[in-house]
């Protein structure tokens, strides 16, 4: 009876509609958002499975299948093309065979045939490593927030670019998997302009601790800076960088031992590490604009 009802109802809607121009108009408009919406809908459905293929792909080491989501025309905020991207994606696979990768998306917006996705990505991973005698499982944990541009190539979403805003990876082996340890550095900075990166270890007082902060491009492949470690006293290191000229943008990394002394007889004293972190965060570089012309704005505006 219910749907006789609401069957009659809509038919005398539509009666109404067709005999009122004035109302035919408001129906005409509705019917258009109702068919905007749906669109929405399954373009971000469709931009969502993307991700979705992407993590899967990913954890399963497919490289080919993988690859196909990205556009050969692909390049990133840091200046890598797909050919780079790869490569360091299958180096990272050899490095952490166990990765898993988890994408949540936060944001979808398009146009025609473009859209902007923002997520929060996660990695994490359990890698072996020897020390001496000794073998022992780390932690690998890498969260960062990136901004995914796609274009539609037919039926299928493509990624043709990506840009990283913030991200934040650690790596800790043995005692350091309990120490809680921050790296602290601005999220962008002007090309040439000094800015300082700190390091905070909340270690247990009868722990000594050695650290370094280093800063490095991010190029391929990547050139690593040469550690040069200092005792922490007050459980913070701190130094002060000058941001690059070259309009790269930069890591941040830092390493952390955590060492323990025990009498190894009447005479002598054992020093042994007990735990390693690395830590690294990312700061993008603002390049120099040198268009930027003060003095003609000025003879303008006399």
């Amino acid at each position: 009876m219910k749907k006789i009802s609401v069957l009659l109802i809509l038919a005398l809607l539509l009666g109404f509609s067709a005999q009122t121009p004035t109302y035919a108009g408001i129906f005409t408009k509705y019917k258009a958002r109702i068919e905007q919406n749906k669109i929405q809908k399954t373009t971000t459905e469709e931009i969502k499975h993307v991700m979705e293929l992407q993590d899967k792909f990913a954890n399963n080491h497919e490289l080919k299948k993988l690859k196909r989501l990205y556009s050969s025309d692909y390049v990133n905020s840091d200046g890598f093309n797909v050919d780079a991207a790869f490569k360091m994606i299958e180096e990272t696979w050899e490095t952490y065979p166990d990765i898993s990768y988890t994408t949540e998306v936060k944001n979808v917006q398009f146009s025609d045939n473009y859209a902007t996705v923002l997520v929060k990505e996660t990695a994490v991973a359990a890698p072996k490593e020897k020390f001496g005698e000794f073998e022992t499982v780390g932690e690998l944990y890498s969260e960062s927030k990136c901004v995914y541009y796609m274009e539609k190539h037919g039926q299928f979403w493509q990624i043709v670019s990506e840009r990283v805003i913030d991200e934040v990876s650690t790596l800790k082996f043995g005692e350091a998997r309990y120490v809680n340890i921050e790296l602290n550095a601005p999220k962008q900075i002007g090309s040439g302009k000094n800015y300082t990166a700190t390091l905070k270890v909340d270690a247990p007082k009868d722990v000594n601790m050695v650290a370094s902060i280093n800063q490095e491009k991010i190029t391929y492949p990547q050139k690593k800076s040469d550690d040069a470690f200092r005792r922490i006293s007050d459980n913070i290191l701190e130094r002060v960088f000058t941001a690059n000229k070259d309009n790269v943008n930069e890591s941040i990394i830092a390493s952390v031992g955590l060492t323990h002394a025990e009498n190894y007889d009447e005479s002598r004293i054992r020093i042994y590490m007990s735990g390693l972190a690395f830590i690294m965060t990312r700061v993008n570089i603002i390049p120099e604009n040198k268009y930027i012309n003060f003095e003609n704005k000025n003879e303008q505006n006399k």
